[in-house]
């Protein structure tokens, strides 16, 4: 959500900020921009993809040594040209003041008040503005200086990179609550939003804390916290151009991705020969050893995640879990438990509600935290005391797929090391769960396989606007995610319910044009499944069953199966989730929707 290039250098830098844009697309965003220092401010803005803006660009030959770049997801303002980043800010008749920016500033309408009383022309609906004019009014010769004194006056959750007419080579970067990065270069230097923008540019990585401000130029950069006191942050060499990026034989990423999750997989459990605490930090056997319950904060596909995991914390573990959604936490006053652990899930470690939820846990007196993460660099990872690392590599498609499914096999690490912690997991055991963890990547490659009889499906699939998902126990929050996978890429309307839900309600909506999908392994739960899957029929809806191979569940009128190629008990969520994602994707392939761009939804979700 939302992308910021920033560039100081002795050469033309458009070229390395459009770059930078394109490699930030997979965020997603609605429009983008871009301005440089040319003998005065300049700029270029499209509310096309970032292919458009580099013709328009090169159409008008903008070139500079100095300049900023965006994409921008639409929060205040539709998208239209005139709201697009960069923003500019007048004095004496010409652009002095040029501003992008990331998150939302809760007290702009108080700041354009203000200064439309002063004078101050808004063109646009944004919050953005705002920021550039009251750097432009608080302005005093000294870029540096008047954006340490601007960011005092902002309320919320940003990160903005701005540039100066009267100083040609420098950009001034600030943070709070957004991410933003310093790239360091040979006579250049760099700021960006997330270090894959830089890649290619730059591996020298400089991740700036809460509340600093940098000072970007050709000689270097100076960073100061947030009582303006000079500070020096660590620089990391970060390889974050990878594979990801091509497509290889794939039409979009998303397919690319779902088809990524036996690696994924492979490279989450890599090196774990048991369940020992020093998996998820040096300090875990202490920390796990004075807990007596967890509570899981997440958003989204995350927050399936951790649904899934509290069935195997409390029955493996034997440890009460609640799992509550970051967004809805934060604003609530719970009873808190400072023994429990909390654990937050995010595939970018950059999620505004589950970082502002884990900041206001520790608020309430909560000791103990960790993160899964699939970003080693994050704030969130650098926020907890523990963490575990889920390694699927860079997902570029909205959609989540791999990053959910290493997110669940972290979460049965963690499971199965409190389980060996108190005294629930014997030897016998330990050696079962293993066994079939490293067989996972196999098992999942045998899922895929389904591809050609999943696409029979979908081609059905796509013709409808509604449809029910239906799971039991361990397989409800999966039922969920596949929802919200056929929800996001093919715009069909779909909800997911716990199977004996049915006649509470839902079972009013079943008819021959209700397409409703059953998950169903042959666990304890399956001949409880079978009567909810006969209320179905009995009013005439349209059973899509994935079933285990010896479920005993066949096909026959309005009874349509895909057989699973072998049940694998408490891991069977792992491998039921992936049918459901490429029936999502095949369905929205037949609808023609943009796979990897949904309509309204980014990938980096850094605003609330």
């Amino acid at each position: 959500m939302c992308g910021i290039v920033g560039a100081v250098a002795q050469r033309d830098i458009v070229p390395v900020l459009l770059e930078g844009l394109k490699r930030l697309e997979y965020r997603g965003y609605d429009s983008c921009g871009v301005a440089v220092h040319s003998g005065g401010l300049q700029r270029s803005r499209s509310v096309a993809r970032v292919a458009e803006l580099e013709s328009q660009v090169a159409a008008t030959g903008l070139s500079g040594r100095t300049g900023i770049a965006h994409t921008r997801w639409a929060t205040h303002g539709a998208p239209a040209t005139n709201n697009a980043h960069p923003h500019f800010s007048s004095h004496g008749g010409k652009p002095r003041i040029a501003v992008v920016h990331n998150g939302i500033i809760e007290n702009y309408e108080l700041i354009r008040n203000e200064l439309g009383s002063k004078g101050y022309v808004f063109e646009s609906q944004t919050d953005t503005e705002a920021i550039a004019h009251l750097v432009n009014d608080l302005y005093d010769g000294d870029l540096l200086r008047t954006v340490q004194r601007a960011v005092r006056r902002l309320h919320g959750a940003f990160a903005i990179a701005v540039f100066c007419e009267g100083e040609p080579h420098r950009v001034v970067g600030a943070r709070v609550g957004c991410p933003l990065v310093v790239g360091l270069g040979d006579g250049e230097n760099f700021v960006a939003s997330d270090a894959m923008a830089l890649s290619g540019t730059t591996d020298q990585i400089v991740y700036l804390e809460e509340g600093d401000v940098v000072d970007v130029t050709l000689a270097g950069v100076a960073i100061t916290d947030n009582r303006d006191a000079p500070v020096e942050r660590s620089v990391q060499t970060v390889h974050a151009y990878s594979g990801a990026i091509d497509l290889g034989p794939y039409r979009h990423y998303m397919q690319k991705e779902i088809f990524e999750q036996p690696r994924a997989i492979g490279d989450t459990l890599e090196g774990v020969l048991g369940f020992a605490p020093d998996l998820f930090g040096k300090s875990a056997a202490e920390v796990f050893a004075g807990i007596d319950a967890i509570q899981i904060l997440a958003c989204g596909t995350s927050y399936y995640s951790g649904m899934t995991a509290k069935y195997w914390l409390e029955s493996l573990a034997g440890l009460p879990t609640q799992v509550e959604i970051a967004s809805e936490y934060r604003y609530r006053e719970p009873a808190v438990n400072p023994n429990a652990l909390v654990v937050v899930i995010s595939q970018s470690g950059e999620t505004a509600d589950t970082m502002a939820a884990l900041k206001y846990a520790k608020e309430l007196g909560h000791k103990h935290s960790l993160a899964i993460c699939n970003v080693g660099t994050s704030a969130m990872v650098r926020e907890t005391t523990l963490s575990y690392l889920t390694r699927a590599g860079v997902e570029i498609g909205v959609a989540s797929t791999k990053a959910f499914t290493t997110q669940l096999a972290a979460l049965f690490l963690l499971t199965l090391t409190l389980a060996r912690l108190r005294g629930r997991l014997d030897a016998d055991t330990e050696a079962a769960h293993l066994k079939n963890l490293r067989h996972l990547p196999v098992a999942l490659s045998s899922v895929l396989a389904l591809e050609p009889q999943i696409i029979g499906w979908a081609d059905a699939f796509a013709r409808k606007e509604n449809a029910l998902f239906l799971g039991r126990g361990l397989h409800y929050p999966i039922a969920l995610e596949g929802a919200l996978k056929l929800k996001e890429i093919s715009y069909i309307h779909a909800e997911a319910y716990p199977a004996g839900e049915l006649k509470h309600g839902p079972l009013a909506l079943v008819t021959e044009e209700m397409p409703v999908v059953t998950v169903a392994p042959n666990d304890a739960l399956i001949e409880k499944l079978k009567s909810n899957m006969q209320e179905v029929r009995a009013r005439g809806g349209q059973l899509y069953v994935f079933a285990d191979a010896d479920s005993r569940i066949t096909p026959g009128d309005g009874i349509h199966v895909i057989r699973m190629p072998e049940h694998y008990g408490l891991l069977s969520p792992i491998l039921h989730v992936v049918p459901l994602q490429l029936l999502a994707y095949h369905t929205a392939l037949a609808r023609g929707t943009d796979v990897d761009k949904p309509r309204n939804l980014a990938k980096s979700v850094t605003v609330e």
